[in-house]
């Protein structure tokens, strides 16, 4: 996916931040949630993506710590769709 139509869902969704179901080309899907920090438009232009894997959620919302997000590339992705399983909480 270009870094427009990963900007164009983000924009979709809720204000308050919610775990996405992300397929990728060539690893196994998983639940994650997209978290903007300070250098989130410089990575956006790049189509890198701070997500924070589902099993961290929790942890995230606790502490509000970065460092439990990984980077991701969007040229990876294949699709995004809300995840209605698991909603974060704030």
């Amino acid at each position: 996916m270009t870094n427009e139509q990963v900007e164009k869902f983000l924009e979709t969704q809720p204000a308050k931040p919610v775990p996405v179901l992300i397929s990728f080309k060539s690893r196994n899907s998983f639940s994650g949630l997209f978290i903007k920090t300070s250098d989130f438009a410089e990575l956006k232009t790049k189509n890198f993506w701070r997500i924070v894997p589902e099993a961290n959620i929790d942890n995230y919302n606790n502490t509000s710590d970065n460092s439990l997000a990984r980077i991701y590339n969007g040229s990876e992705f294949t699709r995004l769709s809300e995840n209605k399983s698991k909603k974060a909480k704030s």
